[in-house]
């Protein structure tokens, strides 16, 4: 019997949650109407939050997540990088 240990990572667990309100915001752009791609762009290049829809809360959930951290994740992401 192997008993495996689970490596728990509070920077993990943060990407998670950084995945999560920008799917949450994604969501709400996208119900309102906009392209949420352009927006989120948007967003990102000027740092303005008025690109985000205050639908479900969320211009408030995106100001939550520091906007280099967010591009860091993002560019990790598409290369297909872990650290």
């Amino acid at each position: 019997m192997t008993d495996k240990t689970i490596k728990f990572s509070v920077k993990d667990e943060h990407e998670k949650e950084v995945r999560r309100i920008i799917t949450a915001v994604y969501d709400a752009l996208s119900e309102k109407g906009y392209n949420p791609i352009s927006q989120i762009v948007g967003y990102l290049l000027s740092e303005d939050p008025t690109y985000i829809t205050t639908h479900n809360n969320a211009r408030s959930l995106v100001r939550r997540i520091d906007r280099d951290e967010l591009l860091q994740i993002l560019v990790k992401d598409y290369l297909g990088v872990e650290k």
